[in-house]
């Protein structure tokens, strides 16, 4: 396992932390790589996932290293993506494991780091942590899990607001909402977790394992045909003066200037 994901045992669970503080804890290639296969090949009862520190549980891709070069694409990465039908290789591990999955938001979760949350089974956000699909911010569309989920967890219209805007809530607004199931202090935040996820553990794990896939035949869209529609529009939408504009804005601390080209 690398050191920018971390994992720990505690009996049938695996607590995963994403660690790149000094980055907020964004992907990049080799984060997206690593979280993929820790999913893929985990065999524990039950999974957490929080980022390293207090300031950001995930602030989603890493503007200098993926969007403000257009995120280039290797014949490697190519090869995975067509694998996945153009699904995102970490979503499609996290959207399709019969492991439950649980988010502890210690901090900012933020466009892929907002999606990697709702890809989550149960949610649960510090009370000083912030939460926003900021990608209309960004010139793009979100990933699939915040086109087809989002809306299952707050209703159409809420998700609506939140992907057209991109406003960050904070954890007061989220639990309003039902994007999250419990707001905790800080300090309490990874025993909770943990704790949820030691009860779901100690039950029987193929019954688990069950429940969650007719969960997901009973509610879930195609993930793969919604991804591949999804990184079609974001490669065009990488390709505009708009996102282009927005990451540069990004980079030299200022305002963007959008013009709708």
């Amino acid at each position: 396992m690398s050191d920018i994901l971390l994992k720990e045992q505690h009996g049938h669970v695996t607590l995963l932390t994403l660690n790149r503080p000094e980055a907020m804890n964004s992907l990049d290639y080799d984060l997206y790589d690593a979280l993929e296969d820790a999913i893929r090949t985990s065999e524990a009862r039950a999974i957490v996932i929080t980022g390293s520190g207090t300031r950001a549980f995930c602030s989603g891709d890493d503007v200098k290293k993926i969007l403000s070069k257009g995120a280039p694409v290797t014949p490697e990465r190519a090869a995975k993506a067509k694998d996945t039908g153009g699904l995102t290789p970490a979503a499609d591990a996290l959207l399709h494991t019969d492991i439950p999955v649980i988010a502890a938001i210690n901090g900012f979760a933020l466009g892929w780091g907002a999606e990697l949350s709702i890809m989550a089974d149960i949610r649960v956000m510090a009370d000083t942590a912030k939460w926003g699909e900021i990608f209309v911010k960004r010139g793009l569309c979100c990933d699939a899990p915040g086109l087809g989920r989002l809306a299952q967890i707050v209703g159409r219209e809420k998700a609506s607001e939140l992907l057209f805007t991109g406003d960050i809530i904070d954890a007061g607004e989220a639990k309003a909402i039902g994007l999250v199931g419990r707001v905790v202090p800080q300090a309490d935040l990874l025993q909770t977790a943990l704790a949820i996820a030691g009860k779901i553990a100690a039950n029987p794990p193929q019954a688990v394992r069950a429940l969650k896939a007719g969960l997901r035949r009973t509610l879930d869209p195609d993930w793969r045909d919604t991804g591949k529609w999804a990184i079609t529009e974001i490669r065009k939408l990488m390709q505009t003066e708009d996102a282009k504009e927005s990451a540069a804005a990004f980079i030299e601390k200022r305002d963007p200037v959008f013009t709708g080209r």
